[in-house]
């Protein structure tokens, strides 16, 4: 009888022990991960040494059942070090982002026990070696992401049994040998970014098939053997244009169709209103918060309850694409909700989703990452991080009582953040993401009052037609290039345009258009102020009072003449963004600043001519051509 009761204590015993094996052998991983990325006192203080379930530290999140880790994000904290392998060893873990910090050595082959990961974000470290066959392992992959490092040696074969695969980034690092052939077997390849490598070779022709890819920078045949284009246009179509005819039999279609439904869908809204506000106190059935590749599906209730029922007082801003609201989530996260006003496009949910997925890949330090996600049948929100210090603009004008005025160093680190930011988003995201409003309230500050570009990618998602030519011009008056007004088609260089605007908003902590500046005789939009101020030199009547003549003047004028060459009247004539970064460490500025002037001087001067002959009304064709000239501008 003693004995079987030891045997039962034993077994109880055992079983206890058992249940803690998991929740231990988690924080111990986790714990190892924390000690090889040399992190400051200060900076992750609840992950401890103790055996507990690590649940409850910050970073970590864990399912609701079984207490097993299922995401740790960490990233853009600065950490250095090296990647700990006993992180392997956390076989539930779905997301993994430690992107954008300083991490060294080389990526542990013990990551291809993580058999659950969805994504595996390491980009824009300095990671070196080789990427690990064990890849191969994660058969539940969605997104890899190693652009960005040193990583060496040849693309593992193995990748190409992860089916579930949607976008592979292995960009800016220093890969050899050619392209495997079996990577065409990824059948749900969305994006593939292989730019500025050394691969070499031939491109397996079922590669040119994914949605958008990037081989250029590369020692690969293509465009010269193959008759394909290295990289996707600018929406990732990869095909030919299609015929002028069938473009105006479209349009000849639609306007008729309009023409016949419009009355129709003017009551369908009106109804569609009503339904809305018949469901502001339901929750969408089966819409539940879940993980969605790099993103949070949220509930409709969730952000509901966050936001006090979309309160008015919660509101941050309101834009062309809706208004955006503070929230705080059930575990006390502080979030920007932004609620799409322009939902509709082909597709429905699916396609939402998919374009959310591709905004969601552009990360970068000087970019708003995108959290989350909220679609029902007529709702559409997007979930940000809130921003304590709020936007520029909201910094530059908004100034509460003993709060400081942004000082000359912080304007100039936001205009090297915003360049960066926005040459990530045209010269290094395939497909290219044009933001088509920037402006200071788009321009965000962190903690540290870096800036975050937010609302890049807005533009797409509510476009109705896959094409840079819409029917609704998306911006503010002022911020505008006069190509995008008159001829509804954008580029990058609407965007760099747009950024020269915001350089004046820094300098000048003026508004773009101020009907105030009529009342002196002066010029209703900021451009043309500047530019009156710059031709009479008077620099002190530029630069914001607010600034108390603390700012160097090599740097204000260096600002003004890189905003004043983003913003030419000919989109052709603006420098490309990664141009202005470079213009703003002050290479090549004063040469291309000499060439603008030589044109603008010809040009004032021609004008001028022209003015005094046409008031004199000294003939005909003087006359034509004064009013050709002066009635296009």
């Amino acid at each position: 009888m003693l004995l079987k009761m030891d045997l039962v204590f034993a077994v109880l015993v055992l079983a206890c022990l058992q249940s803690f094996v998991l929740p231990d052998s988690q924080g111990v991983a986790l714990f190892s991960l924390r000690k090889s990325l040399n992190i400051s006192p200060n900076q992750l203080k609840d992950w401890n040494a103790d055996p507990i379930n690590p649940c409850s530290w910050s970073n970590v999140k864990c399912d609701r059942n079984n207490n097993n880790v299922v995401s740790v994000i960490l990233a853009h904290i600065g950490f250095s070090g090296i990647l700990s392998p006993e992180l392997g060893a956390l076989k539930n873990l779905q997301t993994l982002s430690l992107q954008g910090n300083g991490i060294t050595g080389e990526i542990p082959k013990e990551f291809g026990n993580l058999i659950s990961l969805s994504t595996l974000n390491l980009e824009n470290n300095n990671l070196h070696g080789e990427i690990p066959a064990s890849f191969g392992n994660l058969k539940n992959l969605h997104f890899l992401n190693l652009n960005n490092n040193n990583l060496s040696g040849t693309i593992p074969a193995s990748l190409s049994s992860l089916s579930n695969l949607i976008s592979l980034n292995l960009s800016n690092n220093n890969l050899s040998g050619t392209i495997p052939e079996s990577l065409s077997s990824l059948s749900n390849l969305i994006s593939l970014q292989l730019a500025s490598n050394a691969l070499m070779g031939q491109i397996p022709e079922q590669l040119f098939s994914v949605k958008t890819y990037n081989f250029t920078r590369n020692h690969l045949n293509c465009g010269v053997i193959l008759p394909h284009p290295c990289a996707t246009d600018i929406y990732g179509s990869g095909a030919k244009s299609k015929p002028k005819l069938g473009i105006i039999v479209g349009l000849l279609v639609g306007l008729t169709i309009l023409l016949l439904l419009g009355g129709l869908l003017y009551f369908t809204g009106k109804r569609r209103h009503k339904g809305f506000k018949r469901e502001v106190f339901e929750d969408v059935p089966g819409d539940q918060r879940i993980a969605f590749g790099q993103l949070i599906r949220f509930s409709w209730r969730e952000l509901q309850l966050a936001t006090d029922n979309f309160s008015e007082k919660h509101v941050l801003g309101q834009g062309g694409f809706g208004k955006v609201y503070k929230g705080v989530l059930s575990d006390n996260t502080e979030v920007a909700v932004k609620r799409l006003t322009d939902y509709e496009r082909p597709g429905g949910d699916a396609a939402f989703q998919r374009e959310v997925e591709m905004i969601s890949v552009a990360v970068h330090r000087n970019l708003l990452r995108l959290i989350g996600f909220c679609t029902t049948p007529t709702e559409r929100l997007l979930v940000y991080p809130f921003m304590q210090n709020l936007s520029v603009a909201d910094r530059l004008r908004e100034i509460k009582p003993g709060e400081p005025v942004l000082d000359w160093p912080t304007r100039r680190q936001v205009a090297f953040g915003t360049a960066r930011g926005l040459e990530y988003l045209h010269e290094h995201c395939n497909p290219k993401i044009i933001h088509r409003d920037v402006k200071a309230a788009n321009v965000l500050l962190d903690e540290d009052f870096e800036a975050v570009v937010g609302d890049f990618g807005l533009a797409k998602l509510v476009d109705v037609r896959k094409t840079n030519v819409t029917t609704e011009v998306r911006g503010t008056m002022g911020h505008i290039a006069p190509e995008y007004l008159s001829t509804g088609k954008s580029s990058e260089k609407t965007d760099v345009f747009g950024y020269g605007i915001m350089l004046l908003e820094l300098v000048t902590g003026q508004r773009t258009v101020d009907f105030s500046r009529l009342e002196e005789d002066d010029d209703l939009f900021l451009l043309d102020h500047v530019k009156k101020l710059e031709r009479e030199k008077r620099l002190d009547a530029i630069v914001d009072r607010n600034l108390n003549d603390s700012f160097n003047v090599q740097e204000v004028e260096m600002m003004i003449k890189v905003a004043l060459l983003c913003t030419q009247e000919s989109p052709e004539d603006r420098p490309l963004m990664s141009g202005v970064v470079r213009m703003l460490e002050g290479d090549g500025l004063a040469e291309r600043w000499e060439e603008w002037q030589n044109v603008e001087v010809a040009r004032r001067q021609q004008n001028e001519r022209l003015q005094r002959r046409f008031n004199q009304g000294e003939d005909s064709v003087c006359n034509q051509d004064a009013i050709k000239l002066f009635g296009e501008r």
